[in-house]
């Protein structure tokens, strides 16, 4: 689907992270990210900062992405960026960075949408699925049941009607006074705690949509029915167990909705991919189904499934093949869709 006589530099800046990759030789050569750690003081992305922060390292992140590959500027044949969705500062520089590199070296231009990024980033490595496959992506922004065909066709069959699961990932960790990114910190504590210790509304609505502010409210309002000695107590002892019944009631809802798409659709290849495909408790339940349900899953790589600019790489790459190419005047879409 791809031609092995493309060298493509494609660029991701749709939030906090700074990232290039190379993409040579029919496969992804090097993939280098830049993450901001500013944020963390703050407990969230500040889109300012993020902005700045990207003009001070696009380039020495794309030059690391390109001695990386072994591959020189005159090598490029193409030039990718993210478009959106996104931080509308923080797509702005790497879209005109991109853009200018384009038109500086006479190159075809090629923008992706961050979400079709993730939906392909199961073709960064083998083995990967073949059409038509189920996509769950679950992120901080974003979270959806897509269907992919062939030809850029996308089906969405389900989505999040308000925050998303990284999002609430965050909100449910800020609230047991863990740190930021909450996602991870919940996923390491968990792994010791007994999931069973309280049980948390589901987020999944009908069909295949979720809505999943309730859930975080409901960590809040669970706590805020205690004293503050009683708080301290149960964080202090039940920490834990806390986290590991949140992550069940957001895994279950999510591998649910899987399993029902698959046996509803017929589509026996799967797969899930985001920042919260990183959660090791949602690997492990998906795996398992996957298991006793007898389809197939297709995970990327834990470097591949946060934000990063290999999965831009190879996305521009298919769109390429396929004879798509963007203008120069492509602007940034803040609010883009799949």
């Amino acid at each position: 689907m791809t031609s092995t006589g493309t060298t493509l530099l494609a660029i991701e800046t749709s939030c906090d992270d700074t990232a290039a990759a190379v993409y040579a030789g029919g496969r992804v050569a090097s993939s280098v990210v830049a993450s901001q750690r500013v944020h963390a003081w703050f407990g969230g992305i500040v889109p300012e900062l993020a902005s700045r922060a990207h003009q001070v390292l696009i380039v020495p992140t794309v030059d690391a992405a390109l001695a990386e590959a072994g591959v020189a500027r005159d090598d490029l044949t193409a030039v990718a960026a993210t478009y959106g969705p996104g931080l509308a500062g923080s797509l702005l520089v790497g879209l005109s960075f991109s853009k200018a590199l384009a038109l500086g070296l006479e190159l075809p231009f090629v923008g992706v949408n961050h979400l079709e990024g993730h939906v392909y980033s199961v073709f960064i490595d083998e083995p990967h699925p073949a059409f038509p496959y189920l996509c769950l992506t679950v992120s901080g922004g974003h979270t959806q049941l897509v269907l992919v065909e062939e030809g850029f066709r996308h089906t969405t069959l389900g989505r999040t009607r308000d925050d998303a699961a990284g999002e609430a990932f965050d909100k449910a960790a800020r609230l047991m006074g863990l740190g930021y990114p909450g996602g991870p910190e919940i996923d390491r504590i968990a792994a010791g705690g007994d999931a069973t210790f309280h049980r948390f509304p589901s987020p999944r609505l009908a069909g295949y949509d979720f809505s999943f502010s309730g859930i975080k409210t409901s960590v809040r309002y669970f706590l805020e029915a205690l004293s503050p000695t009683e708080r301290d107590s149960l964080l202090a002892r039940h920490l834990s167990d806390l986290a590991a019944s949140f992550q069940r009631a957001v895994v279950d809802a999510l591998v649910g909705a899987l399993r029902d798409a698959v046996r509803e659709t017929g589509v026996n290849a799967v797969a899930v991919v985001g920042g919260v495909a990183a959660n090791s408790g949602l690997r492990a339940a998906a795996q398992q189904t996957a298991d006793t349900d007898g389809f197939s899953l297709f995970v990327p790589a834990l470097p591949y499934s946060v934000d990063n600019a290999a999965m831009i790489a190879v996305t521009a790459a298919f769109k390429l093949a396929a004879g798509h190419e963007s203008p120069l005047t492509l602007q940034a879409e803040p609010a883009l869709k799949l």
